[in-house]
């Protein structure tokens, strides 16, 4: 059978032994199961084979697996990429574990439900966008798209995957890179007794090697480098890791990399580099959510890059680990956010469903050099229950042993955050530069709720330009008055951007957005990625020398 999406889902956390699920499942709104449809694609989509936009507050999944007694030797982990939202999985009819979430991956040991030969596994999926406590992120509470809110994800959307594993295994690890001291600090979770052994390898040659006992679960070692390679932006620079526990391998990677905040400064280093972010929604024509290939996600990472833009807010979504492994790759910088639109942040309830998701969010993706920054909230507008943003902000700094920076939610209020952000749509340049002028003196453009501006914190227009463009019969969102030309468009772009490059306040800035989607006519790019403008145009601007960076 030919395989959508056959690649690992996960480099940074791969064994040899597995097999991907991905291809034709059973499908229906009920148990009777009525048409088949192509997992890892919502059946939103067209990739998917069934492409039903209307609300399926049910959905429903079955497939056969023919597994082998050598198989069955060890553990069997059952892995899903994410599915949206409460999952339920049963194998051979007994149920395996059940999940809330749409965005995090869940996984559940079914070797006791398992026999040699042909084993059936079935997943329900129940998802309303429209309940108040579940975040959603973009995703249309309305029958259709509309605005800023793009067509629905319902059921799997990402990879789902069997692992064979030992008896004896490493469930997860931790990395806290420590380029002043030229190692890699890991604690690894494991199940089972033995010794762990990690290598590290730079460009196919041993750099590192350090080995520990297992402490009850736990095992924790410094691993010295012989070799010095920073991570750098624009260029990437990863180790390769190998993580042995008895009879289980995994294989890793790292990056070496430092990040401090020094005044208004971002110091990624040691240097202060400015930050030219673009807002990535991760919408795809076919996909919805998913990219139709492992290429569809470096690609867009790449026509990023070819357009100036040294890294993306990767907005109102948790991107997959392929997508993070690329950014890795190409020192491509990500800021990781949680789509909280949906959920009511005033209702104390939402603490409860928040939290635990975002955590798996923060447990998945930590290990990635390029995150250079967490923003669990976006555009709260109510600071009705500031407990909420106050909790999930130390909770990230106390997951995060890399103690990424973190703004408690990204423009219109802040209740406790490293760095003080605002999103600004104000289309005319002169007025744009007026409002960020007077920084010296604590004062700021936008008046915010919670704690507000203090001169000489580092700051960033975490949103701005959204310039309305390729306007069609469909349009229905942008910012500004349409320009009448290219000439126009590229005028504007050039004379807000600059105001923020030349400005010694700001570190970065994030321009809305990478590429239109569906109704909302604002992108670099358009919605199949071809380009509106020369990518020379918006290169030549960005890679100007900012104010701010050595």
């Amino acid at each position: 059978m030919n395989i959508p999406r056959p690649e690992h889902p996960n480099p940074q956390w791969q064994r040899d032994n597995w097999m991907n699920l991905n291809g034709i499942w059973q499908f229906g709104t009920t148990k009777l199961l009525g048409r088949e449809i192509t997992v890892p694609f919502c059946p939103e989509s067209v990739l998917s084979g069934v492409g039903i936009k209307d609300f399926m507050k049910r959905v429903w999944y079955r497939r056969t697996v023919e597994l082998t007694a050598e198989q069955l030797r060890g553990r069997v982990m059952l892995h899903f990429g994410a599915a949206d939202y409460l999952a339920i999985a049963w194998v051979n009819g007994r149920e395996a574990g059940r999940h809330e979430g749409g965005y995090t991956p869940f996984s559940f040991e079914i070797t006791p439900y398992l026999t040699p030969g042909k084993n059936e596994i079935t997943l329900r999926c129940d998802d309303d966008t429209r309940d108040p406590l579940v975040c959603c992120g973009k995703q249309s509470e309305k029958p259709k798209s509309y605005g800023c809110h793009y067509t629905r994800t319902t059921g799997i959307w990402q990879t789902v995957w069997l692992e064979f594993v030992p008896e004896s295994y490493i469930v997860s690890a931790v990395y806290q890179p420590d380029p002043e001291n030229n190692c890699l600090h890991l604690c690894a979770q494991t199940a089972g007794k033995g010794r762990l052994t990690v290598r590290a390898f730079w460009e196919g040659r041993a750099v590192g090697f350090a080995s520990a006992n297992v402490s009850g679960s736990a095992a924790r070692l410094t691993l010295p480098l012989g070799e010095t390679h920073l991570w750098e932006v624009g260029r990437g620079g990863l180790y390769d890791l190998e993580l042995s526990f008895g009879e289980d391998k995994v294989k890793s990677y790292f990056g070496l990399r430092s990040i401090a905040l020094e005044g208004r400064k971002f110091l990624i280093n040691g240097r202060s580099v400015f930050q030219r972010l673009i807002l990535d929604q991760g919408f795809y024509p076919d996909g919805i959510y998913t990219a139709p290939t492992a290429q569809a996600l470096e690609n867009d990472i790449k026509l990023s890059m070819a357009a100036g833009f040294n890294g993306a807010r990767l907005h109102e979504k948790v991107f997959e680990p392929l997508f993070l492994y690329y950014c890795d790759k190409l020192g491509y910088l990500a800021w990781g956010e949680f789509p909280n639109w949906g959920g009511d942040t005033a209702n104390p309830k939402l603490l409860h469903k928040f939290l635990p998701q975002w955590c798996e969010a923060l447990e998945r993706d930590r290990n990635h050099p390029a995150i250079v920054g967490w923003c669990p909230f976006n555009e709260t507008h109510s600071s009705q229950y500031e407990a909420t943003l106050r909790a999930v902000y130390e909770t990230t700094k106390r997951l995060d042993p890399g103690r990424r920076p973190c703004i408690d939610t990204s423009g219109y209020v802040h209740v406790v955050t490293d760095i003080f952000c605002v999103h600004d749509y104000e289309q005319n340049p002169e007025k744009f530069a007026a409002s960020y002028a007077k920084m010296d003196k604590g004062k700021f453009r936008e008046s915010t709720r919670g704690c507000g501006y203090v001169s000489g914190q580092p700051v960033f227009v975490s949103e701005y330009g959204g310039i309305a463009w390729g306007i069609a019969e469909n349009w229905q969102w942008g910012y500004g008055k349409a320009p009448e030309d290219e000439a126009e468009f590229k005028a504007r772009y050039e004379a807000l951007t600059n105001v923020l490059l030349r400005s010694p306040y700001m570190f970065g800035f994030c321009y809305t957005q990478l590429t239109d989607v569906e109704q909302e006519r604002n992108g670099v790019y358009f919605y199949d990625r071809s380009p509106k403008f020369d990518v020379a145009f918006f290169q030549r601007v960005n890679s100007q020398k900012a104010a701010i960076e050595d």
